[in-house]
């Protein structure tokens, strides 16, 4: 009863149910997936390991895009209008669903991972660039396995409002892991990354056309209404 909810604004709360999860026309085109990666060297592991996951999303059925981040500048240090921060935006808002690789530095992400999001606002005008989007994680470790950049990469992720899944990769001793073609070798490593971009497809075709349905929030909806109303009574004056 709303009677119980007294600082509730009716008129802005929505009850969930099932039918409002139904999508009357689900989408056809192959879902589609954005990979960042976090290094700049000439053989970069978090590279490697990218590509290697764009190949099993492409079979998995989805279109893949990677971002080079070659020559994008550092956060705040060139105009929005910059072409790499350009294109980075403009694939983030084509994507429906990301993966994010990056070694592990410092016992944390890289900074060329870190730069690629800072350069994402939560909002461009009235759209959220990342947000409902799914999320994979992965990195890579120069010694024994560590989870400290998915982990910090996941709380990046909550705060852009993305669907991060539950499985992530790490992998250790990564310089063992690819051939000198830079192909990833069989291993429990390489398996769990087949699990993971496995898990994202599934996750980005369940969510995909769902996504303002599950970001629509009560305090949006409420602020939105108070600026509505406020604007009427503007107009009255």
């Amino acid at each position: 009863m709303i009677a119980d909810l007294p600082n509730v604004d009716g008129t802005c709360l929505d009850i969930p149910t099932r039918e409002k999860l139904d999508v009357p026309v689900p989408s056809t085109h192959p879902p589609r997936i954005l990979l960042l990666y976090g290094s700049l060297r000439e053989r970069s592991y978090s590279r490697l390991l990218t590509f290697e996951a764009a190949r099993l999303l492409r079979h998995f059925g989805a279109e893949t895009r990677i971002f080079d981040p070659h020559g994008l500048p550092l956060p705040d240090g060139a105009p929005v209008d910059h072409p790499k921060v350009r294109e980075l935006r403009d694939l983030m808002l084509w994507s429906e669903g990301q993966v994010w690789t990056s070694p592990e530095r410092h016992g944390a992400m890289s900074a060329v991972l870190k730069a690629q999001i800072d350069w994402v606002p939560l909002a461009l005008g009235a759209i959220r660039p990342t947000q409902g989007r799914t999320l994979a994680l992965m990195q890579v470790c120069g010694g024994s396995q560590s989870f400290n950049a998915v982990n910090q990469m996941r709380i990046l992720g909550r705060w852009m409002r993305m669907l991060t899944i539950p499985n992530q990769s790490s992998v250790a001793k990564a310089f063992e892991e690819f051939d000198e073609a830079g192909r990833m070798r069989p291993s429990s490593y390489y398996d769990r990354v087949v699990d993971v971009m496995e898990e994202l497809v599934k996750f980005t075709l369940l969510t995909r056309d769902r996504t303002d349905y599950l970001t629509s929030r009560y305090g949006e909806r409420k602020e939105a209404a108070a600026k509505l109303e406020e604007r009427v009574r503007l107009q009255k004056i």
